[in-house]
């Protein structure tokens, strides 16, 4: 019988007892004597029934505590042996050269030009050949990402052979990044990403020439990108995940190449022409020699034109120490002159233009540094401030941002269309001789 209905009828029996009728008190407290025996009853009986939940596996395990030195060592030693059963699942040289000898054998013609191509079942039977390592990559979800317009209904083999090869080196890299995060959450802090690259400089070609005295400097110069632009809310840390997705890892192991040409190093952020640029100017900058710059030193960068008014506002709001910038804090200011199209570079200058910590730029904030015009380039939904948004969507951020900071920036824009019209005099007095 159900114990609600017992309990229902219990209650309901008139008292047989001596002439003394109960008290509400009595009555309550029998009640609950009552509800207390049969509800143990009830909930004993659903917890035979669930037995299974007893098998449950664990998962949440807490870090160990800095004082727990055992548990941080066996935590450490478990995730390196991990990473390298994961590493031993890559393929290898020996490994990667047999499948592009299969797939060379296994080509199906014709080919298109110089380059040689394979259908689904050629795919399917080099598969079955390649091993289990190789399994991965030989889906059909794979050879349709990879189908193109052939006619055949065949994929390019150097297409996918490269698609192997960049699969793997995604794997290699994020494990060897893995091998810094010390803290074990999938993501580096700034030392844990100094660390990585710091190991890495002898194993890149192109930074052969640095003296060992400027590794520092140049850890620092490399390291600042990677924070600058991924780590937007400033919390010190990065997601692996998001270093993989950037391009910035592809430029910094593009100094593996012994012949990179010289185009390509001055443009790369990390290589060592362009490390050695940045250090060489600031320490050109630093004319008191004390190892920081302060408003009136960092007032002759590039130009020399950028405005009072901005000079203010860097001070005001970056990083300083007694009023003076460090090296570190000059490479985000560099980085952000430097990048004015991208989202994180306006981030930064927009924060230095909001003068009044609102989140937008209204008319005063404008007419602090510049005019109303402003709001015509931008054209923000809202008619009377711009948002960052309305800068990136604008594509006149880089514009925008240069008017207001750079004195140079500003006489261009005002005499633009003098500029235009001169050069196209230029023009055709070359056009006539």
């Amino acid at each position: 019988m159900d114990w609600k209905e017992v309990l229902r009828r219990r209650l309901a029996t008139p008292n047989t007892g001596p002439n003394r009728k109960k008290s509400e008190q009595e009555l309550k407290d029998e009640e609950m004597d009552l509800f207390t025996k049969y509800y143990s009853e009830w909930k004993g009986g659903r917890k035979n029934t669930n037995e299974f939940y007893k098998t449950i596996p664990r998962f949440y395990y807490r870090l160990p505590a800095e004082d727990e030195v055992l548990l941080q060592k066996l935590r450490e030693e478990s995730r390196a042996v991990f990473l390298q059963r994961k590493s031993r699942e890559l393929l290898d040289n020996e490994e990667l050269q047999n499948l592009w000898f299969l797939l060379d054998k296994h080509q199906t013609p014709p080919m298109i030009g110089e380059e040689a191509m394979i259908n689904y079942e050629s795919f399917l039977k080099v598969g079955e050949k390649a091993g289990p390592k190789c399994k991965q990559f030989f889906t059909a979800k794979v050879f349709a990402k990879l189908l193109h317009t052939d006619s055949y209904g065949r994929i390019s083999i150097m297409q996918f052979f490269n698609y192997v090869m960049r699969k793997v080196w995604l794997h290699q890299t994020r494990i060897g990044l893995s091998l810094y995060d010390v803290a074990g959450q999938g993501y580096l802090r700034e030392s844990d990403l100094e660390n990585y690259i710091l190991e890495l400089i002898p194993t890149l070609p192109q930074l052969d020439g640095l003296e060992k005295s400027f590794y520092s400097f140049y850890v620092c110069t490399a390291v600042r990108k990677f924070f600058f632009f991924l780590d937007p809310l400033r919390t010190g840390k990065i997601k692996i995940q998001d270093i993989l997705a950037c391009s910035f890892l592809d430029d910094l192991l593009e100094l593996r190449d012994e012949e990179l040409s010289k185009e390509s190093q001055e443009t790369n952020w990390f290589s060592a022409p362009s490390a050695l640029r940045v250090y060489g100017q600031y320490l050109n900058l630093d004319k008191d020699h004390n190892g920081m710059l302060s408003k009136e030193e960092l007032s002759r960068y590039g130009t020399a034109t950028m405005t009072n008014v901005f000079l203010d506002r860097v001070f005001q709001e970056c990083l300083t120490y007694d009023g003076e910038m460090d090296y570190k804090t000059y490479l985000d200011f560099v980085l952000a002159l430097e990048n004015r199209k991208e989202p994180a570079a306006l981030q930064y200058i927009f924060k230095l233009l909001d003068i009044e910590n609102k989140g937008y730029l209204n008319v005063f904030s404008l007419n602090y540094f510049f005019r109303d015009e402003i709001f015509d380039m931008v054209k923000p939904k809202d008619p009377l401030k711009i948002s960052l948004q309305d800068l990136i969507n604008s594509n006149q951020g880089d514009t925008v941002t240069t008017i207001l900071i750079d004195l140079n920036g500003f006489w261009t824009y005002e005499n633009r269309e003098a500029l235009v019209a001169n050069d196209n005099e230029n023009s055709a007095e070359l056009d006539d001789t």
